[in-house]
């Protein structure tokens, strides 16, 4: 068989366009012709004096799977509370990495690599492009002294903000998590909300609270046995009480809903049929040496459940149709996977597992790209994943899964845009966002922005995590919900960031 064909990424370079945001053009074709100077900038009813933020990973800077200090530097709450300084804000403190290399150890002991970067082709390892590095951030040696006002925890789950000692060392790895154990200071069993609302925040952005409830699961390909959707239930009382803890005192703020996975590249990169095949190796596989059995197995079982009036004709046929598995010579084969939601025909036939071609409803997680092809025997060309071996659970979100996800996300934004409205927060449509960039792109200044993987602009190499200027254009829309609620005029004023500020990617030289 030949080799598995790489999933080729454009090296179009991200165009410029002609023309710019009408909005942002205009403010400043008005700062270069008669009608005078931008109006001063003023905060309306809001008080950015003490900024708190608070949400997992895109709250605390986390880019091309990895947390250093240029992204530290570049989120998007370190970008608005530089635009609150010019209205009275105060200052920002944030939980500084100790170098740009990314990833965490502890005691020495490395628990997470350093970031991914561009490698000609694709996202690879830091260190495949410069060599062995010491990650120098460690949880046991080196945390940094709080308070802070940047509390974002990459992995936290929305029960995490309000669970005690879930920034504790002691309870690592089991029930703790690494980035929180380096906020904690020493006030170990406090909770991430109890950090954030003992600093008395006149002003707070709490972002994609939920996200990771859903995106574990996600990136897990639906596998429940590896992470599992939180239930909407306990979604609710947790968001409930973190928006209660920090408007206790009567700060205002501003919230985000959270988007359906299918507009992040992770799950919309890899193909589902990017199997080549030459014709001597499709008609094995059709044979009845390869498929071919499984094929009239399923047939065969399919009727015999029909003869016994367990199921429908109709059902069988569509339930044939649906796992009849087939190759052909060319390019463009589909993957075979396992799929929990086919009728189980295995107490007919043992051999007949629940398996069948992708198709492309399906959506194949980013780490597919380096499995499919592989051998699981080296050397035997019969075990190859994803052919003769079908991709696991874990490698695929089926429809059926993707569903589970829309309902629960639907579920949460329904839950944040009741909150938002009972407490008077600003709302960041995050999910319309990334609808948006992933259809027909946003344009950004002079940039049009999409969610392509390495040349869209927006989404890092990691396929989930916005990139430096992603989080610019992230923390404008915060500064325009902010306007639209608290009658503020960053806008209006020309205090926004602008897209050329801020760069797509980091280079592998950074350090």
């Amino acid at each position: 068989m030949k080799k598995i064909k790489y999933i080729a990424l454009s090296l179009l370079a991200l165009g410029m366009v002609a023309c710019e945001n009408d909005l942002v053009e205009d403010l400043r074709d008005r700062n270069n012709t008669d009608d005078g100077p931008l109006p001063e900038l003023t905060t309306g009813s809001a008080d950015f004096s003490n900024y708190v933020a608070i949400g997992p990973s895109f709250t605390a800077g986390f880019t091309d799977n990895g947390l250093f200090i240029a992204a530290q530097e570049n989120s998007f709450p370190n970008i608005i509370a530089g635009k609150f300084a010019n209205a009275g804000g105060g200052t920002f403190t944030q939980p500084w990495m100790n170098d740009n290399f990314g990833g965490l150890a502890a005691g020495g002991m490395r628990i997470t690599d350093p970031r991914l970067v561009f490698g000609g082709a694709g996202p690879v390892p830091l260190e495949a492009v410069i060599g062995p590095v010491t990650v120098s951030t460690d949880i046991v040696l080196n945390n940094p002294t709080g308070p802070f006002n940047n509390l974002g925890i990459p992995g936290a789950k929305s029960f995490h903000f309000v669970a005690p000692g879930y920034g504790n060392i002691a309870n690592f790895p089991a029930a703790a998590n690494p980035y929180a154990v380096r906020v904690t200071g020493n006030a170990p069993n406090a909770s991430i909300l109890e950090l954030a609302v003992a600093q008395n925040p006149t002003f707070f952005t709490a972002d994609l609270i939920g996200g990771n409830d859903v995106l574990g699961y996600a990136t897990a390909g639906g596998d429940a046995n590896i992470n599992q959707i939180t239930d909407p239930a306990t979604f609710q009382a947790a968001f409930n009480a973190i928006i209660a803890g920090l408007t206790a005192n009567g700060a205002k703020g501003v919230v985000t809903n959270i988007p359906y996975v299918s507009s992040l590249p992770y799950f919309t990169t890899v193909p589902h049929d990017p199997i080549p095949l030459d014709a001597a190796t499709a008609g094995f596989l059709n044979s009845a040496s390869a498929y071919g059995a499984y094929n009239a197995g399923v047939a065969q079982a399919l009727g015999a459940l029909v003869q016994l009036n367990q199921i429908t004709q109709e059902i069988a046929d569509a339930e044939l149709a649906k796992r009849t598995i087939s190759f052909s010579a060319g390019e463009n084969n589909a993957v075979v996977i396992l799929d929990e939601s086919l009728i189980d025909l295995t107490g007919l036939n043992p051999a007949l597992v629940s398996m069948r071609q992708a198709t492309a409803e399906d959506l194949v997680v980013l780490p597919a790209a380096s499995f499919i092809g592989t051998e699981a025997i080296p050397g035997n060309p019969q075990t190859v994943n994803g052919v003769a071996i079908p991709l696991a659970d874990r490698w695929i979100l089926t429809p059926e899964e993707q569903a589970e996800i829309v309902t629960a996300v639907d579920s949460y934004n329904a839950t944040i845009s009741s909150v938002a409205d009972a407490n008077g927060l600003a709302l960041v449509d995050v999910n319309a966002i990334l609808t948006q960039a992933s259809t027909t792109g946003i344009m950004f200044d002079d940039y049009n922005m999409n969610t392509d993987l390495v040349f869209g602009g927006l989404v890092s190499l990691d396929g989930v995590h916005l990139t430096a200027r992603g989080y610019a254009l992230m923390a404008n829309s915060f500064l325009q919900a902010i306007d639209a609620t608290y009658g503020s005029n960053f806008e209006a004023s020309g205090n926004l960031a602008e897209a050329g500020d801020f760069p797509t990617n980091y280079s592998p030289t950074l350090q």
